[in-house]
């Protein structure tokens, strides 16, 4: 804004500006912003390192069955000098490890087709070409950690050519890594399928997406969740088109989300993401002193505690709280708003009025937050920033296949990811 513009301004339109400009600004507490972007401390304030006063120490636990065990006797006695023998009856005193990881070379097995004449007819007899000669080289432990450390870990083509260098002695071009990235994510479109088909069926669905880069051009990576499965997907859009695309038609009972418009109106019932809203109302009472923030805060803060205790209240007791919070936030809409902030919240608070207690009539299967769906895509964040976005959209669509098998099979089992990647693609 230049001088002109701010001389032509009134006496109250330059007061609201100075208002804004002294705002403070916005944290994890009080946005969507990662805590990673949060200023630190002064160092004057800042708590000193170390374990606090009171912490119970911890030192980490010892192998249970180590591969080698040396026992180490005293030879002689240090007060006289007299041989021991070796025989003596001894005690363990102390335990120490030594842990070390093995050199670790890429196993090569060459298969050598032979021919040879048959003295009979002389007829020249070739062995038939071993299983797998006419696909790749490389075997399936090889693909699973290429496809563990490129999808987990956020490798770039780059870096990946040169950690397998630098650790296995595998040299491969960068085209061989997409070649094998390739190959690997194919092994998951059937456990992409089976996940697809338990969330088309499923009553609660919550959803979220994220921004990510996709050939050069802007897309993103929705997330949709269930009780029985995760479904990542990739796609140039972020238009409901794409919630249509993925659910085929199911309409689950409630759907959870936060209030962006493409996400709405999937469901029988929606229920909005209170921490978004929370977040808005922290800073709305940072940042000014209206009543009104400070009473949806506390308002809030009294829905969090029913979700809380949800599935220990008999019905009768839900319905009646329910009431209280629906009277409560009644009157406080109905409350003057005296600064902008303010009267922003309340309006979206008022468009979500009948979207924020639906969790009340599902007890134990309809969360509050939709945190889970933003803990889901935190690792494609991550992705994002490290490598910049994909290539190409085969490659985005594989990994979030990749992503959607080994997150289902997590809410069953305590599997790692890796080896969730390694019986994928031996099976």
């Amino acid at each position: 804004m230049s001088r002109s513009d701010l001389e032509r301004l009134s006496k109250e339109e330059l007061i609201e500006l100075v208002l804004k400009l002294h705002r403070p600004e916005k944290t994890s507490r009080t946005s969507s912003k990662p805590p990673a972007s949060d200023r630190k401390e002064r160092r004057e304030k800042a708590r000193p390192g170390g374990a606090k006063p009171g912490h119970e120490g911890h030192k980490r636990a010892l192998t249970p069955d180590p591969d080698q065990v040396m026992e180490h006797r005293p030879a002689s006695c240090s007060a006289c000098g007299e041989p021991l023998p070796t025989d003596l009856p001894a005690e363990v005193i102390s335990v120490h490890e030594r842990i070390d990881l093995p050199l670790v070379r890429p196993a090569v097995e060459q298969h050598r087709r032979l021919c040879v004449t048959c003295p009979a007819c002389r007829t020249r007899v070739a062995a038939p070409r071993p299983a797998g000669a006419d696909a790749t080289p490389f075997g399936p432990r090889l693909h699973a950690v290429a496809t563990y450390l490129k999808t987990f870990q956020a490798l770039s083509y780059e870096r990946l050519q040169a950690a397998l260098s630098d650790l296995f002695g595998l040299r491969l071009s960068q085209g061989g890594l997409m070649n094998v990235l390739r190959r690997a994510q194919g092994c998951f479109a059937e456990g992409r399928d089976a996940a697809l088909a338990r969330l088309r069926q499923a009553s609660v669905v919550a959803s979220d997406e994220t921004g990510v880069r996709i050939e050069g051009a802007n897309s993103f990576h929705w997330v949709f969740r269930c009780e029985d499965a995760v479904v990542h997907h990739a796609a140039p859009s972020r238009a409901s088109a794409v919630v249509g695309e993925v659910m085929a038609g199911h309409r689950p009972a409630v759907w959870l989300s936060d209030r962006y418009s493409a996400q709405q109106g999937h469901g029988e019932r929606q229920q909005t993401c209170l921490a978004h809203l929370a977040r808005d109302v922290a800073y709305a009472v940072e940042a000014g002193n209206d009543l009104l923030a400070l009473r949806l805060q506390w308002w809030l803060d009294k829905a969090f505690g029913l979700a809380r205790r949800l599935t220990e209240l008999a019905a009768s007791t839900l319905a009646r709280k329910r009431r209280e919070l629906e009277q409560d936030l009644d009157a406080i809409l109905k409350a003057p708003a005296t600064y902008d902030l303010a009267q922003a919240i309340r309006a979206r608070m008022q468009r979500a009025r009948d979207q924020l207690l639906t969790f009340v009539a599902f007890p134990g299967k309809v969360e509050v937050t939709n945190n889970a769906c933003e803990r889901d895509l935190r690792p494609a964040v991550i992705q994002r920033k490290v490598t910049n976005g994909y290539r190409a959209m085969w490659a985005a669509k594989g990994e979030a296949d990749v992503r959607t098998v080994v997150a289902t099979a997590a809410l069953k089992t305590k599997a790692t990811p890796f080896a969730t990647l390694l019986a994928t693609i031996t099976a």
